[in-house]
C-alpha cells in the first residue's frame, strides 16, 4: 500500500507544478503568449519581356509599414521601353524594402518583404505614439531654461567691442559689394543642373545612333495640296463621329495611301536583315505601321497592325487608341514590337520641314510637316492653297532614289484626290 501511494504523488507532482506556474506565465508580455500566425513572403522583380533583363526602380508608390491589398501597386520600374509595375500578390503590411530608388534591379531579384495578413489595428499603433510624445516633451523642456540665460550674459559684454569693428567693416564692404552685387544682377541666372538620363532617354540615343551609323539615309521631299483631303474630312467628319465617336483625322488618310502606294514599290515596306550589317532582304505582305507619338519621357512607336486591311475609320481609331495608351504610360512590349514602316507627324508641334531617321530595321520613314496657306499656280492662276511638305528618309541600301520619289510622288497624289483610293 506504501508503495502505490508514492507512485500516485510522483504521477500527482507534474500536474501541480503546472497549476502553479500558470501565473507565472501570464505575466510575460503578450507577444510571447500569443502564436505568430503570419508569414513573411519576399517579392521579386517579375518577368517584363524577353528582350528585357533589367531595369531602374523609379520610386516606390508606399511607404514601409503601409497596408496594401492585394493586385495594388507597390513600386514602379523603368525600362528602355515601358515602365513596368511591381503589384503585391497578396493583401499584408510591407515589412522591408531590399532596394532604393534609382538602383538596378533584374527580372527575379528580391526588392519588398511583405507580412501577409489583414490590416493591423490603428489603436495599437496610436498608443505608443502618444507616449513617446509624453516622455520626449520633458526631455525638450528641461534644456530650455539652460539656455534661456545664457545669451543674456553674452549680449552684455559682446556690445561693448560691437561699434569699434562696425567702422571699420561699413566703408569695405560698401565699395566692395556694389560692384560685385550688381553684375550678376545684370547677367541673370547662371546656375546648371545635371539630370542622370533615364533608360527611355539612353536607348533613344542609342536607337538613334545605330540607325545613322548602320543605314545608308537619304531624305527627299515633295509637297502637297491639302485642300481635297480637308474638304473631305470637313464634309464627313460630323456624320463619322456621330456613328462610330472616332475623330477623323489625316493620319488615317496619309497610312492608307502609304499602303496603297507600297503595293507599286514594296521595297518601302521590305528591310535588310543579316549578320554583318544584313545580307537578306526580307519583303512583306502585310503593313503595320509605327506611329511616333511624343510622351513626357521620350518619343515611342506603338505599332498599328495590319494596316492593309483596315479602312479610315479602323486605321483612326487604332492610332487614336495607341496614341491615348502611350500618354498615359500603359503600353507593353507587344505594342511597340515589330513594324515595317513609321510615320511621324511633326507638324502637330508646326514644323514646317524636317528630315525623319529611320527606325531599324525598316527600311523608310514618312515625315509630315504643318499645314500652312501658300500661293501656288492652278491651271495658271495664282491661288492660296493650304499647303504640306513631306518628308522621306530611306535606307539607300535597300532603295534607290528613283523608288523613292516614285513612292513619295504616288502618296500625294492620293492625297490630293482621295477618291483614287477607292479604286
Amino acid at each position: 500500500m506504501l508503495y502505490k501511494g508514492l507512485r500516485l504523488a510522483a504521477r500527482a507532482a507534474p500536474k501541480l507544478a503546472l497549476c502553479n506556474a500558470t501565473p507565472a506565465l501570464r505575466q510575460l508580455p503578450l507577444q510571447f503568449q500569443h502564436v505568430r500566425t503570419y508569414a513573411d513572403q519576399v517579392i521579386k522583380v517579375p518577368q517584363m519581356a524577353e528582350s528585357i533583363s533589367e531595369g531602374t526602380l523609379k520610386q516606390w508608390n508606399k511607404k514601409v509599414g503601409d497596408y496594401v491589398e492585394q493586385d495594388e501597386e507597390i513600386a514602379t520600374i523603368e525600362t528602355d521601353k515601358i515602365d513596368v509595375a511591381v503589384n503585391a500578390p497578396e493583401a499584408g503590411t510591407i515589412k522591408e524594402f531590399l532596394v532604393n530608388e534609382e538602383d538596378t534591379v533584374t527580372v527575379g531579384q528580391d526588392i519588398v518583404r511583405l507580412e501577409l495578413g489583414g490590416a493591423p489595428k490603428e489603436g495599437g499603433a496610436e498608443k505608443p505614439a502618444a507616449s513617446e510624445s509624453k516622455e520626449a516633451a520633458p526631455k525638450d523642456s528641461a534644456p530650455a531654461p539652460e539656455k534661456a540665460p545664457e545669451p543674456k550674459k553674452e549680449t552684455k559684454p559682446a556690445a561693448a567691442p560691437a561699434p569699434t569693428p562696425a567702422k571699420k567693416e561699413t566703408p569695405a564692404p560698401k565699395q566692395e559689394s556694389t560692384p560685385a552685387k550688381e553684375a550678376p544682377a545684370a547677367l541673370g541666372n547662371r546656375e546648371e543642373r545635371r539630370v542622370k538620363m533615364n533608360r527611355m532617354r539612353l536607348r533613344i540615343a542609342e536607337r538613334l545612333k545605330q540607325s545613322q551609323n548602320t543605314a545608308a539615309s537619304l531624305t527627299t521631299f515633295n509637297e502637297v495640296d491639302m485642300s481635297a483631303l480637308m474638304d473631305f474630312r470637313k464634309q464627313y467628319k460630323d456624320e463619322i463621329l456621330k456613328k462610330t465617336g472616332v475623330k477623323l483625322g489625316f493620319m488615317s488618310a496619309f497610312s492608307r495611301a502609304c499602303v496603297l502606294a507600297m503595293r507599286d514599290i514594296p521595297a518601302v515596306n521590305a528591310s535588310i536583315e543579316g549578320p554583318n550589317g544584313g545580307d537578306t532582304i526580307v519583303y512583306r505582305d502585310y503593313v503595320d505601321i509605327s506611329v511616333a507619338v511624343a510622351t513626357e519621357k521620350g518619343l515611342v512607336t506603338p505599332v498599328v497592325r495590319n494596316v492593309e486591311a483596315m479602312d479610315l475609320v479602323g486605321i483612326e481609331k487604332s492610332i487614336a487608341d495607341m496614341g491615348k495608351k502611350a500618354r498615359d504610360g500603359k503600353l507593353t512590349i507587344e505594342d511597340m514590337a515589330g513594324g515595317t514602316f513609321t510615320i511621324s507627324n511633326g507638324g502637330v508641334f508646326g514644323s514646317l520641314m524636317g528630315t525623319p531617321i529611320i527606325n531599324l530595321p525598316q527600311s523608310a520613314v514618312l515625315g509630315l510637316h504643318a499645314i500652312k496657306e501658300r500661293p501656288v499656280a492652278v491651271n495658271g492662276k495664282v491661288e492660296i492653297r493650304p499647303m504640306m511638305y513631306l518628308a522621306l528618309t530611306y535606307d539607300h541600301r535597300l532603295l534607290d532614289g528613283r523608288e523613292a520619289v516614285q513612292f513619295l510622288v504616288k502618296v500625294k497624289e492620293y492625297i490630293e484626290d482621295p477618291r483614287k483610293m477607292l479604286l
